[in-house]
């Protein structure tokens, strides 16, 4: 029997394995994704670069900020003053934390969990073609919404507090100019805007003027099914109203994040016989929270 299989190798996922393997257990992840990303996602399209999922990351617990030094110290982490003095970005992208911890562990990429089956032999994971196991336990790493439907038959606890918890969505656009914006590095919430950063003023970053507009999460849900290209357009709009003499983008491209903002359910993680849950719906709407949240199902397992 293997030791533990973690669903969904995000910051959670990936926080709770990395414990795990230095507290002597055999992990194996699985995510549906193609590299690590999940909420910390970016994206090159020419010369631009886009952290279009969260855009920095802030520090208060002890544990995350010496973390954060370790990730800095490798190259993969910088503060960024411009979003607040706990504030900090991935380094070149929000994505190099994810890529580093990944690196040490194994993960198995593009890779659909649909359902959790469970014998005397443990836990079993049906993919596409294959069942992977048995485990003896198993995390679930995932949004709220994707935790339900996956604990059904298994845990009512987990799948009430799941659905207890349902996240906000919000539609990111990205804008590249071909030329230099003048404009604060951060424009913080207005309007139909949550938050808009200019990319290439974060520490080690280079290429093209990127823009990453966070909607409001109000107005990303009243217009949820709406055309990706309409939104562009209402984003890009929203931010001339901000910036005097915007120009027009050379690129606009948009994503519907469907789950962005978790709802925080403030107990830090679930743990129940072989079962566990990780992530930041289960402590508040953070960077932090979804690494605390690895780390305190990693010491309760």
């Amino acid at each position: 029997m293997g030791d533990i299989a973690i669903i969904g190798a995000g910051m959670a996922g990936l926080s709770c394995a990395t414990a795990l393997k230095a507290a002597g257990r055999t992990v194996a992840l699985f995510d549906k994704g193609r590299r690590p990303s999940g909420r910390m996602a970016s994206r090159i399209v020419g010369d631009f670069a886009f952290d279009f999922g969260a855009l920095y990351m802030t520090a208060r617990d002890e544990g995350f900020i010496a973390q954060l030094a370790a990730w800095e110290a490798a190259g993969v982490a910088a503060r960024w003053p411009a979003a607040g003095d706990d504030a900090w970005v991935g380094r070149p992208t929000m994505e190099a934390p994810l890529i580093a911890m990944a690196q040490a562990l194994d993960v198995r990429w593009s890779t659909h969990v649909y359902a959790l089956r469970r014998d005397d032999a443990g836990w079993w994971l049906p993919l596409e073609a294959e069942a992977a196991g048995p485990f003896a336990a198993v995390v679930l790493a995932l949004p709220a919404e994707q935790v339900a439907p996956l604990v059904a038959e298994r845990d009512d606890t987990l799948a009430t507090l799941a659905r207890a918890h349902a996240s906000a969505p919000c539609w990111t656009v990205m804008l590249g100019f071909d030329r230099l914006i003048d404009a604060p590095a951060l424009l913080e919430r207005d309007g139909i805007i949550d938050r808009a950063a200019r990319n290439p003023a974060k520490p080690g970053r280079s290429g093209g003027e990127a823009w990453t507009i966070h909607a409001d999460a109000d107005w990303s849900a009243q217009h949820i099914e709406a055309e990706r290209d309409w939104v562009v357009e209402q984003l890009t709009a929203a931010l001339a109203s901000r910036v005097a003499g915007l120009p027009q983008p050379v690129h606009g491209a948009a994503h519907r994040w469907r789950y962005a903002r978790s709802d925080g359910a403030g107990i830090g993680c679930y743990h129940a016989d072989s079962l566990g849950a990780c992530g930041d719906w289960l402590i508040a709407p953070r960077v932090e929270a979804a690494w605390l949240s690895g780390q305190q199902l990693a010491a309760a397992m």
